[in-house]
């Protein structure tokens, strides 16, 4: 029988599994990573935090909180592009607490984590530039910085 990773959540405390899709990468790759989430307290999380929540209607999501708003957390995975907004605390199942990556076990309290979570979050505006710039190619990067292309 299948449960869901709130009904594991609760009943065990914490959630270990393994990453699907590339938007935590590098931190987590797909199909080789492992990653462990606790179920949350009722304290408010901070920027830098990777939390898993779900997306309506049934979509679970495990990025990381770039900005804490009043009343909600603004998201973004470590390799996308575009930010979630109005995720709340009531969207939020678990906070990532280690990984496993060959076989040795991480944890988010190690200084090599915190600051990789630090430049995440302080430099995800220039980390979307980029990102951005390369999809879009050479024409794109004139683009963005305003160049118009001259008959010479």
């Amino acid at each position: 029988m299948k449960m869901t990773f709130e009904e594991v959540l609760e009943r065990e405390g914490r959630l270990v599994y393994t990453n699907v899709g590339i938007s935590m990468l590098p931190l987590l790759r797909q199909g080789k990573d492992l990653f462990v989430v606790e179920k949350r307290g009722p304290e408010r999380l901070r920027a830098g935090d990777v939390v898993l929540y779900r997306r309506p209607p049934n979509q679970y999501v495990l990025h990381r909180i770039v900005k804490v708003r009043e009343r909600d957390y603004v998201i973004l995975g470590d390799n996308c592009v575009n930010r979630e907004y109005g995720i709340t605390d009531e969207d939020i199942l678990g906070v990532l607490t280690g990984f496993v990556r060959e076989g040795k076990h991480h944890t988010v309290t190690e200084k090599g984590y915190r600051l990789y979570s630090f430049l995440m979050v302080r430099g995800a505006d220039v980390r979307i530039f980029f990102k951005r710039a390369v999809a879009f190619g050479k024409a794109g990067i004139k683009k963005l910085l305003g160049i118009k292309r001259t008959k010479g």
